[in-house]
């Protein structure tokens, strides 16, 4: 990659968010918003699928349907972002598309944040491990659901699908970047 291509976090978190919702956009003409028959644990299901597939690629290093990885990511991201709205349930806007785009500014602040306290440790962090991390959420996702969303000392189930989407945007950064996402 030449240097005129290589971004900073937040113009790549602001691209690859504009991805997400314009999927979303194209799918809701394609489906409507049959997604949100769903409930949350199915698609919780749903991201740990794409997830899994993510891990199993890497682990066998071939990849036979042959969808990239990163739409995988893309996925993984618009899922999260439905179990978000399904839990909050306090639409600002008459479209819920446009709660969508208020979801991603709330997680671009939550990252901002976080970028201060930790840097940009993601950049050294390998694709393979934050998939790791994005299934190690997922599992206590499920543990949560399973529990009735009760958690005592624990991050809240919203918390997770936030994390989970800073992680697979930073996969995403990684691979727009050019670095192998089989590591």
């Amino acid at each position: 990659m030449n240097t005129s291509e290589i971004k900073n976090t937040e113009a790549w978190f602001d691209e690859i968010t504009s991805e997400c919702l314009t999927l979303v956009e194209a799918k809701n003409k394609d489906y409507g918003d049959s997604w949100k028959i769903l409930r949350a644990s199915s698609l919780t299901d749903q991201i740990f699928i794409k997830a899994k597939r993510i891990r199993t690629i890497q682990e066998k290093k071939e990849n036979l349907v042959g969808d990239p990885i990163d739409k995988e990511f893309i996925g993984i991201i618009n899922y999260c972002i439905m179990a978000i709205y399904e839990m909050d349930k306090r639409s600002k806007h008459e479209s819920w598309i446009k709660d969508f785009g208020l979801i991603f500014e709330d997680i671009k602040e939550l990252r901002r944040k976080k970028n201060q306290d930790y840097g940009e440790v993601w950049r050294e962090l390998r694709i393979s491990s934050m998939v790791d991390l994005i299934l190690m959420k997922l599992m206590r996702l499920r543990f949560i659901e399973e529990n009735a969303y009760v958690v005592k000392t624990s991050e809240e189930a919203f918390a997770s699908y936030q994390d989970i989407i800073n992680y697979s945007i930073f996969c995403l950064i990684h691979i727009k970047e050019n670095v192998d996402p089989m590591k």
